[in-house]
């Protein structure tokens, strides 16, 4: 690797690759048990794989989709544009983090509203958009549900825009897919969002928190989450030769193991012939846990759950991947503008969050979050 290279990956997202054969590896390195997953072909909806697709399980950040799709159906609908002011409120701004910090008052467009979601995660952005929408949070809530009901996802309801931990919030890996199927199939327009490397706002760099993005072969969305109760989530989007595929992992106990499990499942899609004709609407429920959301704090957020994540990291702090398909970039990232309408106050300076959670809804002070800084391999 030339030294540019070295330099750029390590000033990105620090990451560190374990050595594992290519062979057999998805056999030898399998989901977690009892961890829901499915894994989906989008142009067919034909279910390729499944585990615990019906558990009920808290969304966490992933709730921040359903938030996006019930922005560009109001957009379809005309009522709002890219261009339309999103205001933070006093109410958006005393969000948990992750967040922006922006002030009550201040203003940035939809877009720019959009690409901080979904590379950040920002809990104040989330509830600033859905006022801008809704007119209250409670408003937009309402409208996200029923766009949920409308498409399917008979087992999801939620109680906020960001996925903080509420009462009555829960959904299950097969609405997730049923979710990011019709993102893409309904609103292919804007598939750039869920791809994004990352964002500048003039002042600093911020690389989105999807491990796979620049660096798992055809890469191209979604999203990350992670609460307590709900364990390290992901929901992974790569295309390949004009077939997409989507994969939903939930419940892993690391950053690095949400990254490794997304990888080998999608890659276990586009290279595994699979047997049966199952579909997202032919699925019928089955198994465990659909009377009440599974709640995995115990062993999350513990001192087992740190011994855990510790244990994915190397000697300087670097979270340590498993998969052989999980690559380092080859490119400068490319960062797009994401920020307030120029002419108001100075975006605000980068503020250490006080609880670590990087794309969480909530959290707690011991995950370690992987953080841009210089280092060597």
């Amino acid at each position: 690797m030339s030294t540019s290279h070295f330099r750029l990956f390590a000033a990105l997202r620090p990451l560190s690759f374990a050595v594992a054969a290519t062979a057999g590896f998805l056999a030898s390195v399998p989901l977690a048990a009892a961890n829901p997953h499915i894994l989906v072909d989008v142009q067919t909806g034909r279910v390729l794989e499944h585990e615990e697709a019906f558990r009920k399980w808290y969304p966490a950040s992933l709730t921040k989709l359903m938030t996006v799709y019930t922005v560009f159906d109001a957009i379809r609908a005309g009522q709002i544009s890219l261009d339309t002011p999103v205001v933070m409120s006093k109410r958006a701004a005393a969000q948990p983090a992750a967040k922006m910090y922006f002030k009550p008052g201040q203003k940035l467009t939809l877009d720019s509203a959009l690409k901080i979601l979904m590379v950040k995660s920002a809990n104040d952005i989330a509830v600033a958009v859905a006022e801008a929408i809704g007119g209250t949070q409670e408003g937009f809530v309402t409208r996200m549900n029923g766009e949920a009901l409308k498409l399917g996802m008979t087992d999801s309801h939620f109680v906020n825009p960001n996925g903080l931990p509420g009462k009555g919030q829960y959904t299950t890996a097969r609405d997730l897919a049923v979710l990011t199927v019709a993102l893409r199939r309904d609103f292919p327009q804007y598939a750039s969002y869920f791809a994004l490397e990352g964002f500048t706002n003039g002042q600093q760099n911020v690389p989105s928190l999807n491990m796979l993005i620049g660096r798992f072969a055809g890469a191209d969305g979604m999203k990350t989450g992670f609460i307590c109760a709900s364990g390290f989530n992901q929901i992974g989007s790569a295309t390949r030769n004009g077939r997409t595929i989507v994969s939903v992992v939930l419940g892993t106990d690391s950053l690095a193991a949400r990254a490794d499990a997304t990888a080998n499942l999608l890659q276990k899609g586009f290279t595994t012939q699979f047997p049966g004709n199952e579909t997202l609407g032919s699925l019928r429920p089955y198994g465990q846990g659909q009377d009440q959301v599974t709640d995995i704090s115990a062993d999350i957020c513990s001192a087992k759950g740190a011994k855990i994540r510790s244990e994915t990291r190397d000697e300087v702090g670097r979270m340590r991947v498993q998969s052989p398909y999980i690559l380092e970039m080859d490119h400068d990232p490319r960062f797009v503008f994401a920020g307030l309408i120029p002419g108001q106050d100075p975006q605000p300076a980068a503020q250490p969050e006080k609880v670590a959670t990087g794309d969480t809804a909530g959290g707690i002070a011991n995950v370690p979050v992987p953080m841009p800084r210089p280092t060597s391999f």
